[in-house]
């Protein structure tokens, strides 16, 4: 499953995808209609990709491979690329509180139906994983 939050930790899009899937063919998709910058994991990384979601009006930030040589990136940004563990909080959330991961399905139409339960239970938790930057960090955000 692939997810895309805000900083709020509300799920703003998912596409259920089959495992051998690459990321980068689903971010696209994922995306319609969202502009800013777009923080991802190393699946993510593809020139051609970052370029199509500039067009669209999304920065792309990836973590480096580690042969991949370094680009300058603004403080501000590196710190927010460090917070995106949170999406992974998110996805331990949904498997294990609203408990998507349950594997006894008897046919598809269950699964999906336990799957969209979940995601729905889980937008309606009062407290979600969000980015909780220190007062220095907002600061710094402010300026930049």
């Amino acid at each position: 499953m692939h997810l895309m939050i805000n900083e709020r930790g509300e799920i703003l899009a998912f596409q259920l995808t089959p495992g051998n899937v690459a990321d980068v063919s689903i971010a696209e998709t994922l995306s319609k209609g969202v502009f800013g910058k777009l923080f991802g994991d190393k699946g993510y990384i593809s020139k051609e990709l970052s370029k199509r979601l500039l067009k669209q009006g999304l920065e792309l930030f990836t973590t480096l491979r580690s042969n991949r040589k370094q680009n300058l990136m603004k403080l501000t940004d590196k710190i927010l690329l460090r917070k995106r563990a949170i999406i992974e909080t998110v996805n331990d959330q949904l498997k294990n509180i609203s408990q998507i991961e349950h594997t006894r399905h008897r046919n598809a139409g269950n699964f999906l139906i336990n799957l969209l339960a979940g995601i729905v239970a889980y937008t309606h938790q009062p407290k979600k994983p969000s980015i909780n930057l220190a007062e220095q960090h907002r600061l710094l955000l402010m300026v930049a």
